[in-house]
């Protein structure tokens, strides 16, 4: 079923513990709540368990994102990995209310047995970022003083006075250089 993060389980409630069913997964979703939506491709697989439904799965989406160091923004590949489990709220075979185990944030499977992989997509690509995503591993960020892109070269200000209480960890780190270029 390629292309629906909706998915009716309602068959899969109805089969016995350990049933697998895979998917191919294609389809937009709002990952940041921008507006903005990415393209999430990959495979999941749905395992019925005791209680409901794992969901496992590698997804692979490009989201646009800021530098952390140079503030503009920048297609970032992000390939994450999903690992869940789905409970239902109705009982697919009586059709009477099911308690969901104590744990507040599990995922649910709503009363019509719609297993909505949105959310859960979004949080485990959310955990994925990175904390300081950069454009490219050498960005040279900006200038502390005038804010001027250092990618686009230098800028004009004068280069600060170091910190006299750094001025003994400088001595050690261009001594250590210096011996090292000796060798």
């Amino acid at each position: 079923m390629e292309g629906h993060l909706e998915i009716n389980v309602s068959q899969l409630l109805k089969a016995p513990t350990g049933t697998i069913r895979e998917y191919d997964i294609s389809e937009d979703a709002d990952i940041l709540e921008t507006g903005l939506k990415s393209l999430v491709k990959g495979n999941v697989i749905f395992t019925r368990t005791n209680r409901g439904i794992l969901v496992q799965g590698k997804l692979f989406t490009i989201i646009s994102i800021e530098c952390s160091r140079c503030l503009k923004e920048f297609d970032y590949p992000l390939l994450f990995e999903i690992e869940e489990e789905f409970f239902p709220v109705i009982d697919v075979n009586l059709g009477t209310p099911v308690e969901i185990p104590e744990d507040t944030d599990s995922f649910t499977i709503d009363e019509h047995h719609i297993l909505d992989l949105n959310e859960a997509i979004r949080q485990n690509a959310i955990l994925a970022i990175p904390m300081k995503p950069l454009c490219r591993k050498d960005c040279a960020g900006l200038c502390y003083t005038c804010g001027k892109d250092l990618n686009q070269g230098k800028c004009e200000c004068e280069e600060a006075p170091m910190d006299p209480r750094w001025a003994k960890l400088v001595d050690l780190v261009s001594n250590k250089t210096k011996k090292s270029r000796r060798k």
